[in-house]
């Protein structure tokens, strides 16, 4: 498919399409459009993440990034992905699956930012809705986590909306804009998701092999 023009990496090679939407993994040639969106979203989506690099939003900083991600996905401990509009290819948010883990856990931890010029608009509940049958039907996950700070009601509402139970509350749980901070904790299990009615089924083409 043309979706996957960009570049020959293999880091490219995987694309989950649905709805008007496609997720892949982020490649050097996304990188003006990246940076202007997040440098504009600064922020917005300060308060809910860690501390940016000083270099964050520069070259350098998106290729130790890419670097990052690549070396993760080849050890099969992660998944990083872009979210694109599909019939403009804007770049709107992001959506990352950490901390893999197989044997008898079969689970991963779902993380996710948006575009501030693109909060609100359906854009990330269509990207999780893409994102839950690929972690079960393709990398056969039985669980998915989650984890958002209390005052985040719109990532909560997204996150009750997609089928995520609420199943704890972490005190000082991650290092978020420079200081520790409780979460609410959520998951979403295979059951779970097989249970709902009207669910997304995403085409998916490519698929590296550490994640099988």
């Amino acid at each position: 498919m043309s979706l996957l023009r960009p570049g020959s990496s293999t880091d490219a090679e995987l694309l989950i399409e649905a709805g008007g939407y496609y997720l892949r993994p982020p490649i050097m040639s996304d990188f003006r459009n990246w940076v202007e969106l997040r440098a504009e979203s600064r922020a917005f989506l300060k308060p809910w993440e860690p501390l940016w690099p000083s270099d964050d939003l520069t070259k350098t900083g998106f290729r130790r990034r890419l670097r990052r991600y690549s070396r993760d996905r080849k050890e099969g401990r992660s998944l990083s992905f872009l979210l694109f509009r599909a019939r403009s290819d804007d770049i709107l948010g992001g959506l990352t699956l950490s901390n893999i883990r197989r044997g008898v856990s079969q689970t991963t931890t779902l993380g996710y930012w948006m575009g501030q010029r693109h909060a609100g608009k359906g854009h990330m509940s269509a990207a999780v809705a893409m994102i839950l049958p690929f972690c079960f039907d393709v990398l056969g996950l039985h669980r998915i986590e989650a984890a958002c700070l209390p005052s985040n009601m719109p990532s909560i509402r997204l996150l009750e909306n997609a089928g995520f139970h609420r199943e704890g509350y972490a005190r000082n749980y991650l290092l978020i804009n420079g200081s520790w901070q409780d979460h609410l904790l959520f998951a979403c299990l295979a059951e779970d998701h097989a249970a709902r009615p009207g669910k997304v089924a995403p085409s998916v083409e490519g698929i590296l092999k550490e994640f099988l």
